[in-house]
């Protein structure tokens, strides 16, 4: 059984974008994508639209699935569809269960309040059920290729993976890409003796193959999304991976948080992955 990858889409520019990119990352593995498509009724998002007959209803989820099938004939090997009337958590689950996914995806679009909206109160639910990695892919990243540099962007504790991270060991692998690994001192810390070993870290956690080129990169007295975003534009990076603690993950991962801030100024996709660490103070990505 080949890999998958499952994509949430909702017809915009942005979720195209995703599927095109998760379908480019995926194809060294001959990963199945699919494209889940969350139809909601209109009535259900707009009580006043309680006019809206069955047939409308009807003609609106046709056009819907007519939509993501013309989305899955544009990308390579023709994506398996699914359309869903269930709530987001449901159909998201119900999808991680029956594909067994490396990782879900999707598309950022600029309406950042509404896209914290939509992850806090339907998506995070799903993860806290199932720690699963999420590939974000902002609308106006270049991702039309596979990585080849990618910045890890760490905090000062050590981190182990829990069992859907280290199912990424070998779609990493398979980008045959060189990593850079980061780590944002506060500016009321000293620089920690340990930074060398984060590399070290890294490798045993089976996230990274073995043999690939891996970089250590400290920024000193800078705040940390602002260190992450200078990172990467120091580095050249083209995918920027973040490692998640199980609380702030669970918790305030989108609201006034690291990631909430780097997610609204990425130039290129993001691939959260859940850690599996014990909960420990860290300052990525809850603190505010």
């Amino acid at each position: 059984m080949n890999p998958s990858i499952v994509v949430l889409t909702n017809l915009s520019a942005a979720a195209d974008k995703a599927a095109r990119y998760a379908a480019v990352l995926g194809a060294p593995l001959h990963a199945q994508v699919t494209l889940l498509h969350l139809y909601h009724d209109p009535v259900m998002l707009a009580p006043e639209l309680a006019i809206v007959t069955a047939a409308q209803t009807d003609r609106n989820y046709a056009e819907s699935a007519a939509g993501v099938r013309r989305l899955a004939q544009r990308l390579p090997d023709t994506p398996e569809v699914t359309v869903s009337v269930r709530p987001m958590p449901e159909a998201v689950a119900e999808a991680i269960q029956q594909h067994q996914p490396l990782l879900l995806a999707m598309g950022l679009s600029p309406e950042h309040d509404f896209l914290d909206e939509l992850l806090h109160n339907q998506l995070l639910p799903v993860l806290r059920a199932t720690h699963q990695p999420v590939l974000l892919v902002p609308e106006a990243a270049s991702a039309s290729a596979l990585p080849r540099r990618v910045l890890l962007a760490l905090d000062a504790e050590p981190f182990s993976l829990d069992a859907a991270g280290k199912n990424l060991g070998p779609l990493l692998a398979a980008w045959q890409a060189a990593y850079t690994v980061t780590h944002i001192v506060l500016n009321d810390q000293a620089p920690p003796p340990r930074s060398p070993l984060h590399v070290a870290d890294v490798r045993a956690s089976g996230l990274l193959p073995p043999d690939a080129p891996l970089w250590l990169y400290q920024e000193t007295d800078v705040a940390p999304a602002a260190g992450i975003l200078q990172a990467l534009a120091d580095t050249q990076a083209d995918l920027l991976v973040l490692i998640a603690r199980p609380r702030s993950f669970l918790g305030q991962l989108f609201h006034h948080s690291v990631t909430a801030e780097v997610l609204r100024r990425s130039p290129v996709p993001v691939l959260l992955v859940p850690a599996a660490a014990p909960d420990v103070p860290d300052w990525m990505p809850a603190m505010s």
